[in-house]
């Protein structure tokens, strides 16, 4: 008897149903089952089913002499069913890798629940991808099992069946079955969760929700959609006929207002001649199953009178908006002139010799190499007064205890940047910031350069997507000091950005601290004792980048359960993302859950990844400027690229990663298995590779970059050049030349 049963019911997707049945046979999972309906599709689908059952035996397809529609579809899809498990496919939907697995150690972990439910992504037609923005609701859930009065919260999903796996068990003793017609999963979600005495959530994302540009049966203009109405009373009837459950009537009672006026809303569901019968029908339901006492929300208030107060309210809500929006470009435009005309009186003001305002990673804290710069500074130079620019007050708690900041865009903004001398940022200033005569402005930027950046982004037309270049180039133009930690980085910088600023050959100052924990082991013990990593670990940092030929930047590389497993005993796996990815969908595709369960450590959200590569006994990664910093420390490096023709033909690199690597290069996860478990990675040819790697691109990192950066640049004072690394090159070699962009 298999674990899951995955049911596919089957209309008319040629198109995208191999995608889908791939998605499931080539889980890393294995334990399951394929009942696919054929409902009496009139493309393709059939063959194309009776093609993978003949090539896979765990695949059994049944077709209908008539089509019955979704619902009944999964209903004859239902006694064929032998798992433990049931999950509802749709057939443009695709599972994500490891999602099985996943589902799978989440069903043990709570001792076989009722209902698990789990997360999703929409994946647009034209290639964005959005998680469910209810997401948290999963994570707040809690480890173990719960019911709907527990946490009723989990009613506010989206109340669909496809995200969700059920007990075979549970399913047939409570005679759960779908209705015919339209919104089928309205009176099966909402029996199924009242009804489960042991429900349990997994917060990652196990299945792709493609969003069609068109064919989705839901966005099609008909008096299907009338149907919500007798699925409803579906609902309403099963409550009925269980007391236990007579306190939630209140609560299905607004749930099915809100649908239908959603269902109303949308300009692309209901033929303009029925809307009204549309709304009469829908106030009908709402009085007829109003429960007695219930007092009626405001937003639902409207369905208490007439079709044309409803039309003339949304009209009016409609037309309120535009004028809104009018107003707010009004006001925008008439502040912008008022900050001009107060800007004016304020900068005849003297700049202040002794302010330094500070910024990094699009102002998100006291971070990278502008904090390396503020700490030296207070140490050697008290009298600086050095400010903070935050993006929003959020993250005022994250700061050092007595650390000065304004809020970008506020009146303390404004105060500061217009008399400050010194700026120091990674990122480039906002366009409004004016610069003043006199002012001084210390671009630090954010690693070595490997991938085009700046004016060499022209001829990469995918990897600019939303990156207006010539403004990039302007706000560059206020660049007084460009810092440096090699000759490499010289050359790039002053080739990306054609602009009028002076290389410093100081050295990176956030690497400072890298460079006098080299010797030391100990350094990264607060990191490992944070995240419970055992004494005497070896750890493992992978650290890859974004991918700029696939929208959104993510793309799973290397499967990380699968990588954790491999390492075996005695090692840890830490991930850290790109700051791009942190907030978008990839913690969810695993990664989060894995965390949880303790297989990996997920430290992208550590604020100072300093700290993460002080821990770290090795370093895989793909692309990611990460490499050039770790090379410091002069511990073991791996380059896993096997999509390295497509990076650098879609962003561009500066030279050639694997011809010039700092340790040992693999081009497919089997080779990059064998170097770890063979010990490959730390052999003589590795160490030899690095050394090379650390004398061309750690040449100016002596321990000593921030204090040179404040004692040079913003004190006015001589200080000794930095002493390379040995072997480092003293000019740039025919191996420096930059390759056209």
């Amino acid at each position: 008897m298999p674990r899951f049963s995955v049911i596919i019911p089957c209309f008319k997707v040629q198109g995208f149903l191999r995608e889908c049945l791939d998605s499931v046979l080539e889980q890393s999972y294995r334990d399951l089952e394929v009942i696919a309906v054929d409902d009496c599709s009139p493309d393709g689908c059939g063959a194309i089913l009776d093609g993978y059952a003949a090539r896979d035996e765990r695949v059994r397809v049944l077709h209908l002499t008539e089509n019955v529609g979704l619902g009944r579809a999964r209903n004859a899809g239902l006694p064929h069913a032998t798992g433990d498990y049931l999950l509802f496919l749709d057939s443009d939907d695709t599972l994500t890798p490891g999602a099985l697995r996943a589902l799978a150690d989440r069903l043990a972990e709570t001792a076989d629940p009722d209902v698990l439910v789990f997360d999703y992504a929409r994946t647009y037609w034209w290639g964005g991808t959005r998680r469910n923005v209810l997401a948290h609701v999963l994570a707040e859930a809690g480890a173990g099992v719960f019911t709907a009065v527990e946490h009723p919260e989990i009613l506010d999903l989206l109340m669909v069946v496809w995200n969700k796996v059920y007990r075979r068990s549970f399913v047939e003793r409570e005679g759960f079955a779908f209705p015919p017609g339209y919104y089928e999963d309205t009176p099966w979600t909402f029996p199924v969760l009242l009804s489960a005495e042991r429900i349990a959530t997994l917060d990652r994302i196990c299945l792709n929700y493609r969003q069609r540009r068109q064919g989705n049966i839901l966005s099609t203009t008909s008096r299907k959609h009338f149907d919500v109405h007798a699925q409803y009373e579906r609902v309403f009837a099963f409550v009925d006929a269980r007391p236990e459950l007579a306190r939630w009537r209140p609560f299905l009672h607004a749930k099915m207002g809100e649908h239908c006026l959603d269902i109303l809303s949308k300009p692309d569901r209901l033929p303009p001649a029925d809307r009204a019968e549309f709304f009469r029908r829908t106030a009908e339901l709402f009085r007829a199953h109003r429960p007695e006492g219930a007092r009626t929300p405001a937003e639902l208030r409207v369905l208490e009178g007439g079709y044309a107060a409803y039309a003339a309210r949304s009209q009016g809500a409609r037309a309120g908006r535009a004028l809104a929006r009018r107003a707010g470009r009004v006001r925008t435009a008439a502040t912008a002139r008022l900050h001009r005309a107060g800007s004016a009186v304020r900068t005849r003001r003297p700049l202040d010799p002794d302010l330094v305002v500070y910024s990094a990673f699009s102002h998100r804290g006291v971070l990278g190499d502008p904090a390396a710069v503020y700490h030296e500074a207070r140490r050697i130079a008290p009298q600086l007064r050095g400010v903070w620019v935050l993006r929003d007050e959020e993250l005022v708690p994250s700061l050092p205890p007595g650390t000065e900041h304004v809020i970008l865009g506020s009146a303390a903004y404004r105060r500061v940047t217009e008399r400050a001398t010194f700026f120091v940022n990674n990122v480039n200033w906002p366009g409004p910031l004016r610069k003043r005569p006199g002012s001084v402005h210390i671009h630090t930027h954010q690693g070595t350069p490997l991938k085009y950046l700046g004016a060499d982004l022209l001829g990469k037309p995918g990897a600019r997507h939303g990156i207006d270049v010539p403004q990039m180039l302007r706000r560059a133009d206020r660049w007084d000091h460009s810092l440096v930690a090699n000759l490499h980085s010289e050359l790039v910088w002053e080739r990306a950005y054609p602009c009028h600023f002076a290389s410093a050959r100081t050295g990176s100052p956030r690497n400072d601290v890298l460079v006098r924990a080299r010797a030391d082991r100990a350094a990264g013990a607060g990191f490992r004792l944070r995240n419970g990593i055992p004494a005497g670990h070896t750890v493992v940092l992978y650290a890859p980048t974004r991918r700029d030929y696939r929208r959104g930047g993510h793309v799973d590389r290397i499967d990380l359960a699968r990588f954790a497993a491999d390492l075996g005993a005695g090692h840890t796996l830490v991930v850290r993302l790109h700051p791009s990815l942190a907030t978008g969908p990839a913690r969810g595709l695993g990664l989060a859950d894995l965390h949880r369960r303790g297989v990996l450590v997920d430290a992208t959200d550590e604020p100072h990844v300093e700290d993460v590569l002080l821990a770290a006994d090795l370093l895989v990664t793909d692309y990611s400027a990460l490499m050039f910093d770790y090379a410091v420390l002069d511990r073991p490096i791996l380059i896993h690229a096997d999509d390295l023709d497509a990076y650098a033909a879609s962003r561009g690199l500066y030279f050639d990663i694997s011809a010039e690597p700092p340790g040992h290069v693999s081009r497919s996860y089997r080779e990059l298995a064998w170097l770890l478990a063979s010990g490959t990675w730390r052999d003589a040819e590795a160490a030899r590779l690095r050394a090379a790697f650390r004398a061309r691109f750690c040449a100016f990192d002596d321990g000593r970059a921030a204090e040179r950066v404040v004692r040079t640049l913003l004190l006015g004072e001589t200080m000794p050049a930095p002493a390379p690394v040995p072997g480092a090159r003293a000019a740039a070699s025919g191996r420096d030349l930059l390759t056209p962009s």
